[in-house]
């Protein structure tokens, strides 16, 4: 194994504990928005008195819940995908076309984390209603989850340098496996 291939495991290693991290916040904001909205459903029907910071509360943790799962499908490949051209070609130029779609994603992620930065910073003084917490809140899950697309997709790059380097292939992929190659030889047999 040389040393490219265990850095990508390593940091494989780390990414998958920040992954695991990140799903737990994102659940523990889906607790705390169901838990809040019933919250509001009591004071108003109840109390008749309604909370109106639960809005506003509402709106940062879907920030959250969303950018944070983003991310993280991004690391566990659970994102709704087209794959055709890639299974169309042979298993080398297949991984030139995830690299270059890794590439892609982390220019992106990049653009997410600075603009995303720069709106953080420029919204510092302006506080949210009935929150009294600078609306920099909302932006800052943009920034992390920017920084998390980066990381994530950098890994899956290395994964498809040493596959295009060596021939063994990425998580959840079978070099020899062409769901539209199958097909045609099960027509021929």
């Amino acid at each position: 194994m040389d040393a490219l291939s265990q850095f990508q495991q390593q940091f494989d290693r780390i990414l998958t504990v920040l992954s695991d991290f990140f799903k737990l916040i994102s659940g523990l904001c889906l607790i705390v928005i169901v838990a809040t909205f019933a919250w509001l459903v009591y004071g108003r029907y109840i109390l008749n008195s309604t909370p109106t910071w639960v809005e506003q509360l509402a709106l940062i943790l879907v920030v959250v819940i969303t950018f944070f799962s983003s991310a993280v499908g991004l690391k566990e490949k659970t994102h709704l995908s087209v794959d055709i051209l890639p299974y169309m070609v042979p298993p080398k130029p297949r991984a030139i076309i995830y690299m270059v779609i890794n590439i892609m994603l982390i220019w992106f992620g990049y653009m997410m984390a600075v603009n995303s930065y720069k709106l953080a910073i420029f919204n510092w003084t302006t506080e949210i209603p009935l929150l009294d917490v600078p609306l920099s809140v909302r932006s800052m899950p943009l920034v992390i989850s920017g920084i998390l697309i980066c990381l994530f997709s950098f890994n899956n790059l290395l994964k498809y340098i040493i596959y295009y380097k060596t021939g063994i292939a990425p998580d959840n992929e079978d070099e020899n496996q062409n769901p539209l190659l199958d097909d045609a030889r099960e027509e021929n047999l």
